[in-house]
């Protein structure tokens, strides 16, 4: 949250931090696509829409290369959507 251009330095008060958490969070799981899941933001992983939209993707894709074969060397794939994902993974000893 921190890196976010627009925390704050402080918070006025525990209503401002509420606030904009609240707002941080929207953002963080229902617009933002994160890397770590194959450029998915997690509101669509837990929905379970994840599998059409890599669907569309690999459609896209294939129409591009369909395309343009001259631009690719073998058949594209959009990112891999992990089976697990973690934010902090817990190292084997506290597994």
């Amino acid at each position: 949250m921190k890196y976010r251009p627009n925390y704050p330095e402080r918070f006025a008060s525990i209503k401002a931090a509420r606030s904009w958490c609240r707002s941080f969070f929207h953002w963080y799981n229902e617009e933002h696509y994160h890397s770590g899941i194959g450029y998915l933001r997690p509101a669509d992983l837990h929905a379970g829409r994840h599998e059409m939209i890599v669907a569309r993707r690999q459609a896209s894709l294939d129409a591009a290369a369909r395309a343009h074969p001259e631009r690719f060397t073998k058949r594209p794939a959009p990112h891999r959507v992990p089976t697990k994902a973690w934010i902090n993974r817990p190292s084997i000893q506290s597994a």
